[in-house]
């Protein structure tokens, strides 16, 4: 007699997910607010664009620095448990910045959102990888690519508005309300279900263990590989991206509304890739797209540094979201499967590359726009982006040979 097989585990309910992905929602909404209240929080701390781009740096430096601490904690005491408490923490730190005195005060207290809100994405697909299984996983990913989807246009196009019309502070006091409101929701969830939270991973019960795991998932040569890729392409296209809305209002005249309103078409390209992601994967594959998708990069930079007026900002921008989740959703999807032993672990490593070179590219930008304007650093990224393309693209080659 065949021994009775084991049922597997129940899949948590859709409200559970659904709670997660206000989270991420909200994290989204964070992650890119800056970009258009540069220019009305350097005419409101009378200094320039590139000074207060300090407020950018210091969320993505303290999103990327955390990384590494709340990946392992998630494995350790529950994904969904930490991204619930950091997703609470995230909304008091960015209702704390509009009551900042001084710009100081501003980029401490986005340097505070940066650090809480780090793990909330991240720990979301990780929870999925545990929670979900395979055959059901890749359908439920899509949905959280929507969430951010739709918090990236958001932010850039309420951002701009709510700001022209009610004031920066008025941004952060209602982003950091979806925060708060999405973290007391996870954590009230997980008394009402408790199996909200998989088991912990075997071996994740000390950092001794945590600090060892890292160690072995950087030794494998393809997981360096993706965290460079991932540092370059965040470098180039963020380090450009986030000055597009102050340079459409200066350079161009658009209003803080239509410069907001302009980004926002931003997601309309992300947007279009998540519904057509199957086909142009099964069209293309992971190198096609990766290849195309720095390609599409480099034209809407172009077309952005010679744009006469705003109007030819709109289809840059649809060309800049399409393209560039063209080559990051393949590596998004490559870090989920880095290290599964310890999949909190290895996206954290992931985001960390990610938004350390987001930090750096806009740091070393910042100079160079307050002197030169905008366009000289779009060309940069047209043309950094599709080497790292071709670069990274002759890499996943290497390693899956036709």
């Amino acid at each position: 007699m065949s021994p009775p097989q084991k049922a597997p585990p129940a899949e948590p309910p859709l409200r559970t997910i659904a709670l997660l992905a206000m989270a991420a929602f909200a994290g989204a909404l964070n992650i890119r607010i800056s970009d258009p209240l540069l220019a009305q929080v350097a005419v409101g701390f009378s200094t320039t664009v590139g000074t207060a781009a300090a407020i950018v740096t210091a969320f993505t430096v303290g999103y990327g620095l955390f990384q590494l601490a709340f990946g392992p904690t998630g494995d350790r005491f529950g994904k969904y448990r930490v991204a619930g408490v950091l997703s609470l923490a995230a909304g008091l730190a960015t209702i704390s910045a509009a009551f900042a005195a001084t710009l100081g005060q501003l980029t401490l207290a986005r340097f505070a959102a940066g650090a809480a809100s780090s793990a909330v994405i991240p720990l979301a697909f990780a929870w999925i990888g545990d929670a979900i299984p395979f055959e059901r996983r890749q359908a439920v990913l899509a949905r959280f690519l929507t969430a951010q989807f739709t918090g990236i246009v958001l932010s850039q196009a309420a951002g701009g508005y709510i700001g022209a019309e009610f004031g920066w502070r008025t941004v952060f006091v209602i982003v950091g309300t979806v925060h708060v409101l999405a973290g007391l929701a996870m954590l009230t969830e997980l008394k009402l279900n408790p199996g909200a939270q998989p088991a912990s991973a075997p071996g994740a019960n000390s950092f001794g263990a945590m600090i060892t795991g890292a160690r072995l998932i950087l030794r494998r040569p393809f997981v360096r590989v993706m965290l460079v890729a991932v540092f370059l392409e965040c470098f180039a296209m963020y380090g450009a991206f986030s000055y597009v809305g102050a340079d459409l209002v200066h350079r161009l005249d658009a209003s803080f509304a239509v410069s907001g309103l302009v980004l926002a078409v931003f997601g309309v390209g992300a947007l279009s890739y998540s519904l057509s992601a199957r086909w142009l994967l099964s069209r293309f594959g992971e190198r096609g797209l990766v290849a195309l998708g720095g390609g599409i990069i480099a034209a809407a930079f172009v077309l952005l540094a010679v744009a006469p007026r705003v109007s030819f900002a709109i289809p840059a921008m649809i060309l800049l979201g399409l393209g560039f989740y063209m080559f990051h959703n393949t590596l998004q999807t490559n870090a989920t499967q880095m290290a599964p032993e310890a999949r909190g672990l290895g996206v954290s490593l992931f985001a960390f590359s990610l938004f350390i070179g987001q930090s750096i590219g806009v740091a070393l930008a910042a100079p160079i726009v307050d002197r030169f304007g905008a366009p000289p650093i779009y060309l940069a990224a047209a043309i950094l982006m599709p080497l790292t393309a071709i670069w990274f693209r002759h890499r996943l080659a290497m390693r899956d040979p036709v």
